[in-house]
């Protein structure tokens, strides 16, 4: 049994990791802190938590934290991350960022598309916490930077054809769908009912701040620089995020091979799922749950391949990828904790 603190737990990833974690036989969630609501029981910001949790919101103090929790996971914004995980780490603790601050190889990108990085040696030291491609390596670590929704989906969607050399990575395009809880709890006029409701919109066109965490992991499987054309689109929906992928293929194929290809790279793998031969996600079949479900087919006509991923974007997209890292890092049974099935309806 270890002890484990959310900080930030006041927002979206926050109420689902506390979900996620109280049907954790090896976890006490022994500490939650908000700077908005501290003061306040956790039921009281999540009603859906009454009678299971009595703990009470604090202010983020690291030293407190720690001494209260053997594991951290970190649920704050972007930079508010990297001014407290550094104190964690040289108090001996093992941490899971759900920000973007440790996902990035090199400060120099994360400051291009971020801001400048406050503790760039710390950011050398982390592991970019996918685990269907990182295992071994998140296994071993102290810092974990939990992969961003997008570039969960995207990825995933992609690497057996570019580990295996099956597609023109220069050809690449993701075409994304998210649901609206991806832009977080906080008020914004952009996430309003009415600004939201009937309506289907593209954003951060050729901008968006996951493209170069994509491109990153993407050149890792490649074994060469990858550029990717990457638009999000945001649905009126409260959870998921599907992504369909194109790509030029290398050489002809066909559908039925592409699947055997997937098979194998997933082979063994729990929370990845791919699709019989001319079936196709959909983000109702992955609502509430850790899994990735992948379709895909060859457009034999354009000799390109169709790859269609869906997952939800606050479970396998976050909070339920982070307990996933949390189990292989303490040598927990990597599906404990998120055995649960989609919803459905």
């Amino acid at each position: 049994m270890i002890k484990v603190a959310v900080v930030g737990a006041s927002g979206y990833t926050g109420i689902e990791l506390l979900r996620i974690l109280h049907g954790h036989p090896e976890v006490e969630v022994t500490c939650v802190t908000s700077e908005r609501s501290a003061g306040k029981s956790v039921a009281e910001i999540f009603p859906s938590v009454r009678d299971r949790y009595s703990l009470v919101l604090e202010r983020l103090e690291p030293v407190r934290v720690a001494e209260k929790a053997d594991f951290i996971f970190t649920a704050l914004p972007h930079q508010a991350a990297m001014e407290v995980v550094p104190s964690f780490l040289k108090l001996g603790k093992k941490v899971v960022d759900l920000s973007a601050d440790y996902r990035f190889r090199s400060p120099d990108v994360y400051a291009s598309w971020y801001q400048p990085h406050l503790n760039p040696e710390v950011l050398r030291t982390s592991v970019y916490g996918l685990p269907e491609i990182r295992r071994d390596s998140v296994s071993d670590a102290f810092l974990v930077g939990n992969p961003g929704c997008y570039p969960t989906s995207i990825i995933l969607g992609l690497a057996p054809l570019l580990r295996n050399g099956m597609v023109d990575h220069t050809s690449l395009i993701a075409d994304s769908k998210s649901a609206v809880s991806g832009a977080g709890r906080g008020a914004k006029v952009d996430t309003l009912f009415c600004e939201v409701n009937e309506g289907f919109k593209a954003y951060g066109v050729a901008v968006h701040r996951h493209t170069p965490e994509i491109e990153q992991e993407l050149s890792l499987l490649a074994g060469e620089s990858v550029t990717i054309s990457f638009t999000p689109h945001l649905v009126p929906m409260d959870r998921g995020i599907l992504s369909t992928l194109y790509g030029r293929l290398a050489e002809e194929v066909s559908t039925t091979r592409l699947l055997e290809v997937y098979r194998e790279f997933y082979r063994g793998e729990k929370f990845v799922r791919i699709l019989p031969e001319g079936l196709y996600p959909s983000t109702s079949h992955v609502r509430g749950s850790n899994f990735c479900d992948i379709g895909l087919v060859v457009d034999q006509r354009t000799g390109r391949v169709v790859v269609v991923s869906a997952i939800d974007n606050l479970i396998k997209g976050a909070s339920g990828q982070a307990v996933q890292n949390m189990n292989i890092m303490n040598g927990f049974p990597e599906t404990m904790g998120l055995d649960a099935l989609p919803l459905f309806p």
